[in-house]
């Protein structure tokens, strides 16, 4: 059981690996793009070939660096109706969201961006509303259609892309993207044919068909048993890829516990033992976020989960609790080579009633992954903002160049650019901005 004291320990754990010249304090600059509501989801790349990375989210793409100059890629048409204490009524753009008072949902819950033709410029690729078709839309390299929009050319590439977190990246270790997901009750992922990507996309099922539907939570793949090819995994447990995908062959299924549906699920070797620990949200609506440890069994090999935040503050180590934790990412946000988490509250998941804590502060949070001289593992909070949180998707990468990644995130507030500082100091200011943990989570964080 821990005591009080460890707080002390803990900032000494993670000063030992700083040098004087080390101490760097972490801000974020929010930027609001849009306070309408478009999409769930938000990404960036570079879509008009200037060097410089813009934001995309909903039907909208924002110029880098200031991300002031707007773009329509494609047809923006919804919109909704408000009244006013005055009894009048205004339009308001976009999907009801925050500007409004009743529950809707956009079309758009993912983005992602990649030169599909490669012709050297970003396209941009979508997925719809849980259910719905995946499509791409072909970058125009700057040229106005007959009708002046600026509107993309729109490839549907594949009918149903079932659960509420889709992935995109290279599953099959061939250097290329899929589309990894599920449809029609059967886990698996999505190819096309890279000489033509435009036309219809190839389902690979792995799975026999289940209960799997378009909003069941919690989706995922990495490399779980180091044999150096990535397994897909889902709240009930991981699937081993085959040597051999020749054929579509059916995954063998490792049952295992991983809450009861979250986000997006990461393998990852948290605690630096040599074995890859999943990592995701206990349950998207509700609360929790977890690492489960891999440890070795002679009968195989089972998961201990470690949770670190949870439903209340005397719960949570530093008291950081916080509801709908429906996006994660990971990625190492300060250049310490341990990858952190970025995650945060989903705002207004199914409208300002039926789940927990609703008009709770939209906070958005990194947690720094620490590891302990005694083998223990810690991830420390820091808030990056309290007025944004995550959608279904929540995004980090260097937008400006300065090798420190910035967050993205589009939801029901709106479409936001976290631009990240990291600012050098002395000691004593490092430690006085540093989380302290509260006495009584800090003696329960390890039961």
């Amino acid at each position: 059981m821990l005591k009080l004291s460890h707080a002390t320990a803990v900032l000494l754990s993670t000063a030992c690996v700083l040098s004087a010249a080390d101490y760097r304090v972490h801000t974020f600059k929010k930027i609001q793009l849009s306070n309408q509501f478009w999409g769930e989801g938000a990404n960036f790349g570079d879509f008009n070939h200037d060097g410089k990375m813009d934001v995309v989210s909903g039907p909208y793409w924002w110029e880098g660096p200031d991300f002031k100059k707007q773009h329509e890629y494609y047809p923006a048409k919804k919109s909704f109706k408000v009244k006013k204490d005055d009894g009048t009524e205004e339009t308001i753009p976009g999907f009801e969201g925050a500007l409004g008072k009743n529950n809707a949902y956009s079309d758009n819950f993912f983005t992602f961006t990649y030169d599909f033709n490669n012709d050297g410029y970003d396209d941009i690729l979508v997925y719809g509303f849980p259910g719905q078709d995946a499509s791409w839309y072909e970058n125009p390299q700057g040229k106005k259609n007959a009708d002046g929009t600026e509107h993309w050319a729109r490839h549907k590439v594949f009918d149903v892309v079932d659960n509420e977190s889709p992935q995109w990246g290279d599953l099959t270790g061939d250097g290329k993207p899929e589309i990894v997901f599920h449809s029609g009750g059967f886990l698996g992922y999505a190819t096309p044919d890279w000489n033509d990507p435009a036309k219809p996309w190839t389902f690979h099922k792995i799975s026999p068909k289940g209960n799997w539907q378009r909003f069941t939570h919690g989706y995922g793949f990495g490399d779980v048993n180091g044999d150096g090819k990535k397994d897909i995994l889902e709240a009930s447990g991981w699937w081993e890829q085959p040597k051999s995908l020749e054929g579509d062959p059916e995954w063998v299924k490792h049952p295992a516990k991983f809450g009861e549906g979250g986000a997006q699920m990461y393998a990852y070797d948290v605690n630096g033992d040599g074995l890859n620990d999943v990592i995701t949200s206990i349950q998207a609506h509700g609360y929790g976020l977890s690492w489960f440890e891999q440890i070795k069994g002679e009968n195989g090999n089972t998961f201990k989960e470690h949770r670190f935040v949870d439903k209340t503050a005397e719960q949570n180590k530093y008291g950081v609790h916080f509801s709908q934790p429906h996006a994660i990412e990971l990625i190492d946000m300060d250049g310490d080579g341990l990858k952190d988490i970025v995650t945060g509250k989903r705002f207004w998941a199914h409208g300002s009633h039926g789940d927990a804590e609703p008009d709770a502060p939209a906070v958005l949070y990194w947690f720094k992954l620490v590891r302990n001289s005694d083998k223990s593992v810690d991830w420390v909070p820091y808030m990056i903002d309290n007025d944004s949180g995550v959608g279904t998707q929540v995004v980090a990468g260097d937008l400006n160049g300065d090798k420190l990644p910035d967050v993205v995130v589009g939801n029901k507030k709106g479409t936001f650019v976290h631009i990240h500082s990291a600012k050098k100091v002395s000691k004593k200011e490092w430690e006085k901005a540093q989380p302290q943990p509260l006495a009584a989570a800090a003696t329960a964080y390890t039961k």
